[in-house]
């Protein structure tokens, strides 16, 4: 038995009833939204429900909650207690904790797994960088928003393709193709303009010296055209592995890397016909423009330039072509903030092709401040540009950097603190978790050690102590955490609740021993913190956080 939907069922069985006495007006339920008491003499559940009824029942929340608990039965149910305004605490008989506890304890590494959903899927693009450098810290936040939100919505059962758009079309690749052949002819002592437009940061310079130490002067032969497609191929190549090898580093792998280059000309044009013929595409002054105001835009778009050649919003009209066409029920793209004048015209332009732009969700990433020693960080130290993912891997490591991203939601602006990301103590959240999952493994060690084991059926009602009853019940809310933040692409929920379990599990150590108290209590206890364990390491998971045995 799951406690908090038996008791979320009950309380609503008990409105209904009391409609049907005549006792409340006929009308919507509000959600019925439990917590914690946060002591134990308040009960083991509280609601909210009758304040919350308030405007739909049109009667004071204390005469609601006071109609409902005379109503609400089960033989789970000690007794209810009305408290404050209308606040309904509910205190469960003794054993009820402790079966649906043992459930939790006998479904083992699966608990925290939800069911799978038969649902269409979810398709989540993110990072979708330029291949022409390396990744920065903005990129990171999307990379580990992204891959966390993938694999929390997995965790919640729903089927997901993750993808990265590679943007290996267009004026970009053309001038990295220019940056390339300009550091290459210097490094070779030739005089050369640096393009105006150019990328000045220092992998440029690399990956010419790349070319040099592998081919030589080889290409000075060839007219300045030749050279430009094939530094072009070469460097697109180049920064492509360097850019995933960076992600696999930060635990952030991709099941389709989907490439501009496939959408021109063809699935373009495609898309492009389509507007013409159902008539949401217009000339005006040589160029094509799509009727975006027609669907919720503050002005038309080009698509097509008067020389022919299409804009980026014609490519971006293709690809969520493509990706409705390919049958997902759901479409999620992860963008910066500064594309927020984007997602309209994308939208519009899904809608004029005939799609539902409903499924389309746009999840905006705000920006990433560094500070060290209390100063902004706003330059790498080794190039003078922007600090990059790979450079912040390397100060603070992959599990700091992507908890500390993670901390908070996407839509607000995260400052991050480097020397605290750093720090081996308890004033760093990561640090905090993963050392509660360390101490849970040398306790299991100590446990071998002792002679103490786990058996199949431990006396879980020998957990009494009132720092046992939180972290059993925290454990208990796991799935409902992970289905709600699922539902609410806010992967932050479950870094928040990874450390308030883990601040559970320290008060819970520091208050009651393992080894020496009997064996039967030593078993529940160790069946308990098997448990917050396994809890840690999932929640983790999700996180793509690692849950170390050792610190």
């Amino acid at each position: 038995m799951d406690i908090k939907d038996t008791l979320t069922a009950a309380i609503e069985e008990a409105a209904k009833k009391a409609i049907a006495d005549g006792v409340f007006p006929e009308g919507e339920l509000a959600s019925v939204e439990l917590s914690v008491p946060p002591k134990k003499e308040f009960g083991d559940f509280a609601t909210n429900f009758a304040m919350q009824s308030a405007r739909v029942f049109h009667q004071n929340p204390r005469k609601i909650a006071e109609e409902l608990a005379s109503r609400i039965q089960g033989d789970w149910l000690d007794h209810t207690q009305i408290a404050g305004p209308g606040f309904l605490n509910f205190y469960l008989k003794g054993d009820v904790l402790y079966d649906s506890f043992r459930k939790i304890f006998e479904a083992g590494a699966s608990f925290g797994q939800l069911p799978k959903k038969d649902a269409p899927k979810i398709q989540v693009e993110y990072v979708s960088a330029n291949p022409t450098g390396p990744l920065h810290v903005g990129h990171g936040r999307g990379a580990a928003a992204g891959s966390a939100l993938v694999n929390l919505l997995r965790a919640a059962g729903y089927p997901v393709q993750s993808e990265y758009y590679i943007n290996d079309a267009g004026n970009q690749m053309n001038i990295l193709a220019q940056s390339v052949n300009a550091r290459y002819l210097e490094l070779l002592g030739k005089e050369v303009e640096f393009p105006e437009n150019g990328y000045h940061g220092e992998d440029i310079k690399v990956t010419a010296q790349r070319i040099i130490d592998k081919d030589g002067d080889k290409y000075l032969s060839m007219s300045e055209e030749e050279r430009l497609e094939v530094f072009k191929d070469l460097a697109y190549h180049e920064k492509l592995a360097i850019l995933k090898e960076d992600l696999e580093k930060f635990n952030v792998t991709f099941d389709k890397w989907f490439s501009e280059r496939t959408l021109h000309p063809e699935a373009v044009k495609k898309a492009v016909t389509i507007l013409q013929d159902n008539g949401n595409i217009y000339e005006k002054e040589g160029a094509l423009w799509l009727k975006s105001t027609a669907y919720g835009d503050d002005k038309d778009r080009v698509v097509i330039r008067d020389n022919g050649v299409p804009t980026y919003l014609a490519a971006d009209i293709a690809y969520h072509h493509n990706k409705y066409e390919r049958g997902f029920d759901r479409l999620i793209n992860i963008w910066g903030a500064d594309h927020h004048g984007y997602v309209c015209r994308v939208k519009a332009a899904m809608e004029a092709l005939g799609h539902d732009p409903e499924k389309l969700t746009v999840l905006l990433l705000q920006m990433v401040a560094l500070y060290r020693n209390g100063e902004l960080v706003k330059m790498s130290k080794r190039t003078g540009q922007s600090v990059t993912l790979n450079e912040l891997i390397e100060e603070v490591g992959t599990d700091a950097a992507r908890y500390f991203f993670l901390m908070r939601s996407l839509d607000s602006q995260l400052d991050f603190d480097l020397d605290l990301a750093k720090k081996k103590s308890n004033d760093n959240p990561v640090y905090y978790i993963q050392y509660a999952h360390a101490r849970i493994c040398s306790i299991f060690r100590q446990a071998e050690e002792t002679g103490l084991s786990l058996g199949k059926e431990p006396k879980l009602n020998l957990l009494t102590d009132e720092s046992e009853v939180a972290l059993i019940k925290k454990i208990e809310e796991y799935p409902e955490v992970v289905e709600r933040a699922a539902r609410d692409y806010a992967p932050q929920q479950i870094a928040r609740y990874s450390y308030e379990l883990a601040a559970l599990f320290h008060s819970f150590y520091n208050k009651c021993r393992i080894m020496g108290v009997g064996e039967d209590l030593g078993e529940a206890r160790l069946a308990l913190v098997t448990v917050t364990a396994q809890v840690i390491r999932h929640s983790l998971g999700i996180l793509g956080v690692s849950a170390p045995e050792h610190m």
